[in-house]
């Protein structure tokens, strides 16, 4: 795993959960395990450029709606990022 500052977050599971869709059949559908899709969404392993890719593509958005190097605010949060 890579050192401090080098954690990616996402919104897989958040956006896995709006589309009804599971950890198999999004693997199933990107070409990967379905445990690589557990690790991503813990944060346990950073997806290469090309899964983070056709990840934004399978959910139809830009990548960076899908992943960060800063936290994403809380879903139902007042507070906006500068």
């Amino acid at each position: 795993m890579g050192t401090a500052g080098e954690t990616i977050y996402n919104r897989i599971a958040v956006l896995r959960a709006e589309r009804g869709i599971s950890r198999r059949q999004l693997a199933e559908a990107l070409g990967v395990h379905y445990q690589t899709v557990g690790y991503l969404e813990r944060g346990e392993y950073s997806p290469s450029l090309h899964l983070a890719l056709r990840m934004a593509d399978y959910f139809e958005v830009p990548v960076e709606v899908v992943f960060s190097t800063t936290p994403f605010p809380r879903i139902g949060s007042t507070e906006k990022s500068a």
